[in-house]
């Protein structure tokens, strides 16, 4: 009961954002509300608000209504709306709504959500897993087709469970450090917390309007979400997504900015965050004590904090010369590679606190896909490129460019495992997006290119956790996963799933393999 005079209360809150202009009002409503909401809030799609649209000038928003983003779900408009009402479009969304939209400590605080627990007659049972398979070779498949959530079982790919999740979720479940849990994130703000044993949801929280990603503390204290609006971090507490704390994403003089991404830095026992609209990577260290000699910390000294509050979490700010749209990891934790719409990677030190190289992306590369495995007598980085039909390989000794795969088209998903000899990638976008490349390792060639489905986007790739397995995704309504052995190729069964985005074996993700996203 208290689910659902929660979800009215929001749909209330939606609803209270009005327009100027009832005829601009039903232009959107028709071509523009099904991804970003009816208030211009967000669903699928970003907020469409003066203060989400800063580094989108007014000329390149006509421009993108007209013919859509390329690697993004923006379709273009041009065969369907006339120029009028494409400016007309333009100008709507660049209008501050009436009344500004607010998500704050009360309303977090409100919309917690506590679920019954289970009644066992054994209470031993509670911290044993509900089923046979192995819980570190299970999958969570997102099907946003229908907004559920399956968990799959690894070894006999049949699915054991399957959950209604909020909608639209984003950014990749994250686990807890041993795999017991999963924190889900969604478009408009929910918190989702998973018992994977027990297979129940057990917390949800709403800590924002429009949410980028979460990322859960390797300790199992936190879980730290990236907002683009409001603009800011929400500490949770880990164990029941309590509010710990807010953090505004502000630089020194004030600027407010979205959160481009936020992941854990297991060994270093920090969080990991890009702003979007302020050039500063930022450090926020969760061991206890914080370690001396690691560079300069600042507190966010808000009044209404205690001293207790402040001694955790404190920011360690790194000032660089471009913002990052999203950014890849070593496998050391020692070096994030930044990828911007300007076309220029960063390699920032997180040791130094400061760039340290600079790679030619003109492709802009997705990589938060990025993987890394042993080449010879280096190590290399791969990653898809979203404006340009290739797959970068760099060593990462000296960063050179040692080759670039020529794809059917742009890709958005790389992957492989360590026991793999092939590395996975899409095409994704365009009329090959029915394609699936796999790529010698050792040799850099293309061996072989698979259609799935024919006519149908095949996507995102994720092995078993001994990697003899390769899991497809469908990406329709009609969907389903295809599994392949791995080592030959050869498809092995196919399930039925409703628009399957993604899925996330346990094993691989705790452990960090360097053949998937962390």
């Amino acid at each position: 009961m208290k689910k659902i005079l929660i979800s009215l209360l929001f749909l209330g809150f939606f609803q209270s954002a009005s327009s100027q202009d009832p005829q601009t009002e039903s232009l959107y409503k028709d071509n523009c509300a099904i991804c970003h909401g009816v208030s211009r809030l967000g669903i699928t799609g970003p907020a469409l608000l003066p203060e989400n649209l800063k580094r989108l000038r007014k000329k390149q928003a006509v421009k993108t209504i007209t013919n859509g983003r390329v690697a993004t779900q923006m379709p273009s408009f041009k065969d369907k709306l006339s120029k009028e009402q494409i400016t007309l479009l333009s100008d709507y969304i660049y209008t501050p709504l009436s009344e500004s939209p607010v998500w704050n400590e009360e309303k977090i605080k409100t919309s917690h959500i506590t679920y019954p627990q289970e009644n066992l007659k054994n209470p031993d049972d509670a911290n044993k897993p509900a089923y046979n398979s192995d819980p570190l070779n299970l999958f969570l498949v997102v099907e946003t087709g229908d907004h559920h959530v399956s968990v799959l079982d690894g070894d006999s790919f049949e699915v054991i469970y399957r959950f209604a999740s909020r909608f639209a979720l984003h950014g990749g479940p994250k686990y807890s450090a041993d795999g017991r849990f999963v924190y889900l994130a969604s478009r408009d703000g929910w918190i989702t917390k998973f018992d994977m044993y027990r297979l129940r949801i057990t917390h949800e929280v709403r800590v924002g309007i429009n949410t980028r990603n979460a990322a859960v503390s390797s300790d199992g204290r936190f879980v730290l979400v990236g907002n683009y609006l409001p603009n800011n971090l929400v500490v949770l507490d880990a164990k029941d997504l309590s509010l710990i704390k807010i953090i505004p994403t502000t630089n020194a003089k004030g600027k407010s900015s979205r959160v481009s991404a936020v992941y854990d830095a297991h060994p270093r026992q920090s969080f990991v965050v890009a702003l979007k609209d302020i050039p500063e990577v930022w450090e926020i260290s969760y061991k206890n004590p914080t370690p001396l000699g690691f560079g300069k910390w600042v507190h966010d000294h808000r009044p209404q904090q205690s001293e207790a509050e402040r001694e955790i979490l404190p920011i360690r700010k790194i000032k660089i010369d471009s913002v990052l749209d999203d950014f890849f990891f070593n496998q050391e934790y020692t070096l994030i590679v930044g990828s911007s719409r300007g076309g220029l990677g960063r390699i920032v030190d997180l040791d130094l606190g400061r760039i340290v190289s600079k790679l030619n992306l003109s492709g802009m590369p997705h990589l938060s896909s990025g993987i890394t495995w042993k080449y010879k007598d280096t190590e290399v980085l791969a990653t898809p490129n979203l404006k340009d039909k290739s797959i970068s390989i760099f060593d990462m000794k000296d960063w050179s460019l040692i080759k670039k795969i020529k794809t059917l088209g742009s890709g958005f998903f790389l992957r492989s495992h360590e026991n793999s000899r092939y590395a996975w990638t899409d095409v994704f976008f365009g009329k090959d997006k029915d394609v699936m490349h796999i790529i010698d390792k050792q040799t850099l060639q293309i061996v072989k290119t698979l259609r799935p489905s024919p006519g149908k986007t095949s996507s995102h790739v994720e092995f078993t956790k001994d990697g003899s397995h390769a899991l497809v995704s469908i990406w329709e309504m009609d969907g389903e996963l295809v599994i392949y052995n791995a080592h030959s190729l050869k498809e092995f069964k196919r399930l039925p799933m409703k628009r399957p985005v993604g899925k996330y074996n346990v094993y691989n993700k705790i452990n960090r393999s360097s053949g998937t996203s962390h």
